[in-house]
């Protein structure tokens, strides 16, 4: 079974988190940060991993370290998770809309650690959940998992559903990326 758990402490939070890559969506999530809680329950749900979240953080600064940490952990699971990536699709993409919302995402398990993401400008708050947030855990994950990851809103007003249609994408991209298809690794150069 390809699952991993990881633990990250720091003086603005502790966090442990556990994945199964080959789960069936199953999750506990417990982060002090309402809404990152409902967007790691629907990346679980969307690309049926199963997940483990117990987080805290500095959230009486900021919710900004918890968020970055979360997808920090994140990545570090999913990469830890992988092994040595033999079979894997490693590429995946999906545009999924929520409402309005329109998300395109695309990931390459590459070992290049890299993210690019555009949002149309938006900006506000979710709640007490500042929006932009959103660019900071998608990088903590791109960086940590070693993977080249485009998150890109083609279209959407609201921010509650543009930041649910990025986890929805991002799982079903994540998914079709982790797929087993074959035995190698799928690189020229023999390894990724």
């Amino acid at each position: 079974m390809r699952e991993a758990e990881v633990f990250r402490e720091t003086r603005e939070t502790k966090i442990k988190l556990y994945i199964n890559l080959d789960g069936s969506g199953n999750y506990e999530v417990n982060t002090p940060v309402g809404f990152l809680t409902h967007m790691l329950e629907s990346f679980a749900k969307h690309g049926r991993f199963d997940l483990k979240v117990e987080a805290e953080g500095d959230v009486h600064v900021s919710h900004h370290h918890t968020v970055e940490d979360c997808g920090i952990v994140l990545g570090q699971a999913v990469l830890k998770a992988l092994g040595d990536k033999k079979g894997i699709r490693r590429y995946g993409y999906s545009i999924i809309p929520m409402d309005e919302a329109l998300v395109l995402s695309s990931i390459d398990i590459s070992g290049r650690p890299l993210f690019f993401y555009e949002d149309k400008d938006l900006r506000g708050k979710i709640t007490e959940f500042d929006f932009e947030l959103i660019w900071e855990f998608f990088k903590g994950f791109a960086l940590e998992s070693r993977s080249t990851l485009h998150i890109k809103v083609l279209d959407g007003k609201i921010l509650h559903h543009v930041a649910e249609a990025c986890f929805k994408s991002f799982a079903i991209t994540l998914k079709e990326a982790v797929k087993v298809e074959g035995s190698g690794v799928p690189s020229t150069k023999g390894v990724i």
